[in-house]
């Protein structure tokens, strides 16, 4: 992880094109070419964004370390993007069309207004202003390839399923976990094979 970058410490409103050009012509350092396809798409979605909405916004850092089921993640207080390689790899053109505008809201929206709700008002107004976008909280990508390990446990009602997180948890002793239904404490599943 780097910034990508270049600090911006101007206060003006305005940007001449010699210097929305600079942004443009970095050297990409990822190794992958999708990577650095997803550096300038951010830079695109900046550069409309500051001419949308009049100022100029420092530029994020971006690594492609996120796992898991989530697509992208922006870290308010770091502005940090995270991307998800393997979804960004089976699903280009839905990350850069909503993906990376929809992470670049939220660090707009904490960046214009501060502590906001995650998918707030203001973070719906960027999405609809700025990107033209209908606000979405969530993706709907098959994430089958990047789904973690399940564990079997059953209740009264039947069986059920826990991530690795929670059985972990509960291998470890530091929680039960009860079924939503019947209110009875989940037990590992009998393997009769």
């Amino acid at each position: 992880m780097f910034n990508l970058f270049r600090s911006n410490t101007k206060t003006s409103t305005t940007r001449s094109n010699a210097s929305q050009t600079q942004y443009f012509n970095l050297e990409h350092k990822f190794e992958s070419k999708l990577h650095n396809q997803v550096t300038r798409r951010v830079i695109e979605c900046y550069c409309l964004a500051e001419e949308q909405l009049k100022r100029i916004f420092p530029r994020p850092e971006i690594n492609f370390k996120l796992r898991g089921k989530s697509a992208g993640t922006a870290h308010l207080h770091q502005n940090l993007l995270r991307f998800n390689a393997i979804l960004l790899a089976e699903n280009q053109d839905a990350f850069f069309n909503e993906v990376i505008p929809h992470e670049i809201c939220h660090l707009l929206a904490h960046q214009m207004y501060g502590r906001v709700k995650p998918h707030g008002q203001e973070w719906q107004a960027l999405m609809i202003r700025v990107f033209k976008l209908t606000p979405s909280t969530t993706h709907s990508m098959n994430t089958q390839s990047v789904a973690g390990q399940h564990f079997s446990y059953q209740c009264d009602c039947g069986p059920v399923s826990l991530s690795i997180r929670r059985h972990n948890k509960v291998v470890r002793g530091e929680t039960q976990y009860r079924c939503r239904r019947c209110k009875k404490a989940l037990s590992p599943a009998v393997n009769l094979t």
